[in-house]
Protein backbone atom coordinates (compact mmCIF):
# COMPACT_ATOMS: atom_id res chain seq x y z
CA UNK A 1 0.00 0.00 0.00
CA UNK A 2 1.58 3.43 -0.61
CA UNK A 3 0.28 6.69 0.98
CA UNK A 4 -0.89 9.92 -0.34
CA UNK A 5 0.14 12.43 2.51
CA UNK A 6 -1.47 15.97 2.37
CA UNK A 7 0.03 19.06 3.37
CA UNK A 8 -3.24 21.26 5.41
CA UNK A 9 -2.56 24.95 4.92
CA UNK A 10 -5.35 27.44 7.12
CA UNK A 11 -7.69 28.75 4.30
CA UNK A 12 -7.77 25.54 2.80
CA UNK A 13 -10.31 24.91 -0.21
CA UNK A 14 -12.24 21.75 0.69
CA UNK A 15 -12.50 20.68 -2.78
CA UNK A 16 -8.72 20.95 -3.01
CA UNK A 17 -8.38 18.67 -0.26
CA UNK A 18 -11.48 16.30 -0.87
CA UNK A 19 -11.33 15.70 -4.97
CA UNK A 20 -8.16 14.37 -4.69
CA UNK A 21 -8.66 12.56 -1.87
CA UNK A 22 -11.36 10.67 -2.95
CA UNK A 23 -9.73 9.93 -6.18
CA UNK A 24 -7.70 7.46 -4.34
CA UNK A 25 -9.70 6.39 -1.80
CA UNK A 26 -11.75 5.29 -4.18
CA UNK A 27 -8.99 3.53 -5.83
CA UNK A 28 -9.20 1.56 -3.06
CA UNK A 29 -12.47 -0.16 -4.44
CA UNK A 30 -10.66 -1.49 -7.67
CA UNK A 31 -8.10 -2.93 -5.48
CA UNK A 32 -5.54 -0.44 -5.22
CA UNK A 33 -5.40 1.01 -1.64
CA UNK A 34 -3.64 4.15 -0.56
CA UNK A 35 -3.75 4.86 3.28
CA UNK A 36 -4.36 8.81 3.74
CA UNK A 37 -2.53 11.17 6.06
CA UNK A 38 -3.11 14.48 7.14
CA UNK A 39 -0.49 16.62 8.24
CA UNK A 40 -0.10 20.33 9.09
CA UNK A 41 1.72 22.82 11.89
CA UNK A 42 -1.16 22.77 13.63
CA UNK A 43 -3.91 20.82 15.50
CA UNK A 44 -7.00 22.13 13.95
CA UNK A 45 -7.10 23.65 10.55
CA UNK A 46 -9.90 25.84 9.36
CA UNK A 47 -10.74 25.87 5.85
CA UNK A 48 -12.38 28.69 3.98
CA UNK A 49 -15.39 27.05 3.75
CA UNK A 50 -15.66 27.29 7.74
CA UNK A 51 -15.19 24.04 8.53
CA UNK A 52 -12.23 22.93 10.72
CA UNK A 53 -9.90 19.79 10.36
CA UNK A 54 -8.22 18.16 12.30
CA UNK A 55 -3.97 16.65 11.34
CA UNK A 56 -1.52 15.53 12.86
CA UNK A 57 1.63 17.26 13.65
CA UNK A 58 4.23 14.33 13.19
CA UNK A 59 4.50 12.99 9.24
CA UNK A 60 4.48 9.49 8.95
CA UNK A 61 7.79 7.57 7.39
CA UNK A 62 7.71 8.04 3.41
CA UNK A 63 8.91 5.85 0.74
CA UNK A 64 9.96 6.72 -3.07
CA UNK A 65 6.62 5.24 -4.03
CA UNK A 66 4.67 7.93 -2.13
CA UNK A 67 3.25 10.85 -2.89
CA UNK A 68 3.34 14.13 -0.50
CA UNK A 69 0.46 16.67 -2.04
CA UNK A 70 -0.32 20.28 -0.70
CA UNK A 71 -3.80 21.37 -1.63
CA UNK A 72 -4.75 24.82 -2.46
CA UNK A 73 -5.81 28.08 -0.57
CA UNK A 74 -7.82 30.96 -0.27
CA UNK A 75 -5.49 33.94 -1.93
CA UNK A 76 -6.27 37.06 -3.81
CA UNK A 77 -2.73 37.03 -3.96
CA UNK A 78 0.14 34.62 -3.42
CA UNK A 79 2.12 36.43 -1.04
CA UNK A 80 1.80 36.58 2.85
CA UNK A 81 -0.61 33.80 2.19
CA UNK A 82 -0.19 29.77 2.61
CA UNK A 83 2.26 29.91 5.86
CA UNK A 84 4.60 26.35 5.82
CA UNK A 85 7.66 27.06 8.15
CA UNK A 86 11.23 25.83 6.88
CA UNK A 87 11.24 22.44 8.38
CA UNK A 88 7.84 21.18 6.53
CA UNK A 89 9.08 22.82 3.20
CA UNK A 90 12.19 21.07 4.05
CA UNK A 91 10.23 17.95 4.02
CA UNK A 92 8.43 18.29 1.18
CA UNK A 93 11.65 19.00 -1.10
CA UNK A 94 13.63 16.20 0.72
CA UNK A 95 10.78 13.42 -0.14
CA UNK A 96 11.18 14.88 -3.59
CA UNK A 97 15.16 14.39 -3.61
CA UNK A 98 15.19 11.09 -2.23
CA UNK A 99 12.73 10.14 -5.41
CA UNK A 100 9.52 10.49 -4.21
CA UNK A 101 6.54 12.57 -6.33
CA UNK A 102 5.31 15.86 -4.64
CA UNK A 103 2.04 17.64 -6.14
CA UNK A 104 -0.22 20.07 -5.48
CA UNK A 105 -3.45 21.70 -6.22
CA UNK A 106 -4.06 25.90 -7.36
CA UNK A 107 -2.18 27.66 -4.98
CA UNK A 108 -0.65 25.04 -3.33
CA UNK A 109 1.86 25.29 -6.39
CA UNK A 110 3.49 28.42 -4.37
CA UNK A 111 4.64 25.90 -1.52
CA UNK A 112 6.51 23.93 -4.16
CA UNK A 113 8.06 27.11 -5.37
CA UNK A 114 9.31 28.11 -1.39
CA UNK A 115 10.45 24.34 -1.34
CA UNK A 116 12.59 24.84 -4.38
CA UNK A 117 10.75 22.57 -6.69
CA UNK A 118 9.63 24.93 -9.37
CA UNK A 119 12.92 26.18 -10.67
CA UNK A 120 13.73 24.85 -14.08
CA UNK A 121 10.75 22.86 -14.46
CA UNK A 122 7.08 23.47 -16.22
CA UNK A 123 4.12 24.08 -13.43
CA UNK A 124 1.07 25.99 -13.72
CA UNK A 125 -1.49 26.79 -10.81
CA UNK A 126 -5.11 28.76 -10.66
CA UNK A 127 -5.48 31.18 -13.91
CA UNK A 128 -6.27 34.20 -10.75
CA UNK A 129 -2.41 33.83 -9.89
CA UNK A 130 -0.69 32.87 -13.01
CA UNK A 131 1.15 35.86 -13.24
CA UNK A 132 2.32 36.04 -9.81
CA UNK A 133 3.75 32.54 -9.64
CA UNK A 134 5.64 33.68 -12.56
CA UNK A 135 7.40 36.68 -11.17
CA UNK A 136 8.18 34.97 -7.89
CA UNK A 137 10.01 31.90 -9.34
CA UNK A 138 11.47 33.32 -12.98
CA UNK A 139 13.47 30.12 -13.16
CA UNK A 140 10.25 27.78 -13.39
CA UNK A 141 7.61 28.12 -16.67
CA UNK A 142 4.41 28.48 -15.55
CA UNK A 143 2.00 26.61 -18.42
CA UNK A 144 -1.15 28.69 -18.83
CA UNK A 145 -4.57 27.28 -19.51
CA UNK A 146 -3.97 23.78 -18.89
CA UNK A 147 -5.53 21.37 -16.15
CA UNK A 148 -2.37 20.13 -14.54
CA UNK A 149 1.68 19.89 -15.51
CA UNK A 150 4.14 17.42 -14.76
CA UNK A 151 7.84 17.35 -14.65
CA UNK A 152 10.12 15.30 -13.11
CA UNK A 153 7.87 14.16 -10.12
CA UNK A 154 6.24 17.45 -9.58
CA UNK A 155 3.02 17.99 -10.21
CA UNK A 156 0.90 20.83 -9.99
CA UNK A 157 -2.60 21.47 -11.19
CA UNK A 158 -4.54 24.64 -12.31
CA UNK A 159 -7.54 24.78 -8.87
CA UNK A 160 -9.98 23.35 -7.15
CA UNK A 161 -11.54 20.51 -9.29
CA UNK A 162 -8.33 19.93 -11.44
CA UNK A 163 -6.95 18.64 -8.43
CA UNK A 164 -9.45 15.42 -9.52
CA UNK A 165 -7.90 15.87 -12.83
CA UNK A 166 -4.36 15.50 -11.10
CA UNK A 167 -5.33 12.44 -9.33
CA UNK A 168 -6.63 10.85 -12.11
CA UNK A 169 -3.52 11.71 -14.15
CA UNK A 170 -1.03 9.51 -10.95
CA UNK A 171 -3.84 6.29 -10.92
CA UNK A 172 -3.03 6.40 -14.36
CA UNK A 173 0.70 6.56 -14.22
CA UNK A 174 0.85 4.19 -11.63
CA UNK A 175 -2.18 1.38 -12.27
CA UNK A 176 -3.25 2.33 -15.82
CA UNK A 177 -5.76 4.55 -17.42
CA UNK A 178 -8.27 1.57 -17.17
CA UNK A 179 -8.17 1.86 -13.77
CA UNK A 180 -8.32 5.41 -13.73
CA UNK A 181 -11.46 5.28 -16.13
CA UNK A 182 -13.00 3.00 -13.30
CA UNK A 183 -12.70 5.72 -10.57
CA UNK A 184 -13.49 8.42 -12.25
CA UNK A 185 -16.79 6.34 -13.58
CA UNK A 186 -17.51 5.31 -10.19
CA UNK A 187 -16.73 9.41 -9.19
CA UNK A 188 -19.43 9.86 -11.77
CA UNK A 189 -16.82 12.53 -13.23
CA UNK A 190 -14.84 12.88 -17.39
CA UNK A 191 -11.87 11.05 -17.06
CA UNK A 192 -10.52 14.41 -18.51
CA UNK A 193 -6.88 15.02 -19.60
CA UNK A 194 -5.00 18.41 -19.84
CA UNK A 195 -4.07 18.51 -23.78
CA UNK A 196 -0.89 19.57 -22.92
CA UNK A 197 1.03 15.97 -22.97
CA UNK A 198 0.68 14.42 -26.46
CA UNK A 199 0.42 10.66 -24.86
CA UNK A 200 -2.56 11.08 -22.84
CA UNK A 201 -4.40 7.90 -23.81
CA UNK A 202 -7.16 6.88 -25.45
CA UNK A 203 -8.49 4.84 -22.38
CA UNK A 204 -8.80 8.48 -21.58
CA UNK A 205 -9.60 10.53 -24.19
CA UNK A 206 -12.76 8.64 -24.89
CA UNK A 207 -14.58 8.14 -21.84
CA UNK A 208 -15.92 11.59 -21.60
CA UNK A 209 -19.27 10.26 -22.01
CA UNK A 210 -22.67 8.91 -20.15
CA UNK A 211 -23.51 5.79 -21.73
CA UNK A 212 -23.37 2.91 -19.48
CA UNK A 213 -23.65 0.09 -22.49
CA UNK A 214 -20.72 2.05 -24.34
CA UNK A 215 -18.76 2.04 -20.96
CA UNK A 216 -19.22 -1.41 -20.08
CA UNK A 217 -17.73 -2.24 -23.84
CA UNK A 218 -14.72 -0.15 -23.53
CA UNK A 219 -13.91 -1.98 -20.03
CA UNK A 220 -14.43 -5.23 -22.23
CA UNK A 221 -11.69 -4.03 -25.00
CA UNK A 222 -9.31 -1.92 -22.62
CA UNK A 223 -8.63 -5.41 -20.35
CA UNK A 224 -8.33 -7.24 -23.49
CA UNK A 225 -7.44 -4.89 -26.32
CA UNK A 226 -4.72 -7.57 -28.05
CA UNK A 227 -7.25 -10.46 -28.19
CA UNK A 228 -10.03 -10.93 -31.02
CA UNK A 229 -12.99 -9.46 -29.57
CA UNK A 230 -15.96 -10.55 -32.54
CA UNK A 231 -18.36 -7.23 -32.58
CA UNK A 232 -21.37 -10.00 -31.58
CA UNK A 233 -19.42 -10.57 -27.91
CA UNK A 234 -19.13 -7.22 -27.34
CA UNK A 235 -22.75 -6.40 -28.07
CA UNK A 236 -23.88 -9.33 -26.39
CA UNK A 237 -21.35 -7.84 -23.02
CA UNK A 238 -23.72 -4.36 -23.52
CA UNK A 239 -26.74 -5.95 -24.09
CA UNK A 240 -27.74 -4.51 -26.88
CA UNK A 241 -27.75 -5.56 -30.97
CA UNK A 242 -24.70 -5.30 -33.19
CA UNK A 243 -26.58 -2.16 -34.88
CA UNK A 244 -26.95 -0.56 -31.92
CA UNK A 245 -23.97 -0.94 -30.24
CA UNK A 246 -22.29 0.32 -33.25
CA UNK A 247 -24.85 3.37 -33.14
CA UNK A 248 -24.34 4.15 -29.49
CA UNK A 249 -20.59 3.42 -29.92
CA UNK A 250 -19.58 6.10 -32.63
CA UNK A 251 -21.76 8.58 -30.90
CA UNK A 252 -20.44 8.55 -27.45
CA UNK A 253 -15.93 8.31 -29.09
CA UNK A 254 -16.47 9.05 -32.82
CA UNK A 255 -14.96 5.47 -33.40
CA UNK A 256 -16.35 2.21 -33.94
CA UNK A 257 -15.52 -0.16 -31.60
CA UNK A 258 -13.10 -1.77 -33.90
CA UNK A 259 -11.11 1.24 -34.45
CA UNK A 260 -10.84 2.03 -30.87
CA UNK A 261 -9.16 -1.18 -29.99
CA UNK A 262 -7.30 -0.88 -33.04
CA UNK A 263 -6.47 2.79 -31.27
CA UNK A 264 -5.77 1.32 -28.05
CA UNK A 265 -3.25 -1.54 -29.92
CA UNK A 266 -1.60 1.09 -31.38
CA UNK A 267 -0.69 3.50 -28.86
CA UNK A 268 0.50 0.34 -26.70
CA UNK A 269 2.60 -0.71 -29.80
CA UNK A 270 3.92 2.85 -29.90
CA UNK A 271 5.35 2.30 -25.94
CA UNK A 272 6.89 -0.32 -26.91
CA UNK A 273 8.94 0.88 -29.80
CA UNK A 274 9.60 3.83 -27.20
CA UNK A 275 11.37 1.24 -25.12
CA UNK A 276 13.37 -0.47 -27.38
CA UNK A 277 10.95 -3.32 -28.71
CA UNK A 278 11.21 -3.79 -32.54
CA UNK A 279 7.88 -3.04 -34.66
CA UNK A 280 7.59 -6.65 -35.26
CA UNK A 281 7.70 -7.44 -31.95
CA UNK A 282 5.73 -4.38 -31.02
CA UNK A 283 2.88 -5.82 -33.64
CA UNK A 284 3.15 -9.07 -32.11
CA UNK A 285 2.39 -7.97 -28.36
CA UNK A 286 -0.29 -6.24 -29.30
CA UNK A 287 -2.35 -8.82 -31.32
CA UNK A 288 -1.14 -7.84 -34.86
CA UNK A 289 -0.08 -10.93 -36.86
CA UNK A 290 2.64 -8.89 -38.33
CA UNK A 291 3.84 -5.47 -38.69
CA UNK A 292 2.39 -4.57 -41.26
CA UNK A 293 -0.74 -3.33 -40.37
CA UNK A 294 1.12 -1.69 -37.16
CA UNK A 295 2.79 0.36 -40.03
CA UNK A 296 -0.37 0.96 -41.86
CA UNK A 297 -2.53 2.13 -38.87
CA UNK A 298 0.31 4.47 -37.29
CA UNK A 299 0.47 5.90 -40.94
CA UNK A 300 -3.22 6.69 -41.19
CA UNK A 301 -2.69 8.36 -37.62
CA UNK A 302 -0.23 10.29 -38.96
Amino acid sequence: MSQVVFVLVPQLHLLDLAGAAQVFSTAGDHGHPYRLAYVAEQPEVPTHQGVTLRAELTWPKLAAGDLVLVPGWRAAELAGTGHLGPRTLGRIAAHHAAGGTVASVCAGADALGRAGLLDGRRCTTHHDVQDELARRYPAATVVRDVLFVQDDRVVTSAGIASGIDLALHLIAVRHGPAVAAQVARQMVVYARRNGDQRQESAMLRHRAHLSDAVHRVQDRIDASFAEPLPLAELARAAGVSERTLTRRFEAATGRTPLRYQQLLRVERAEHLIGHGATAEAAAHAVGFADARMLRRLRARAG
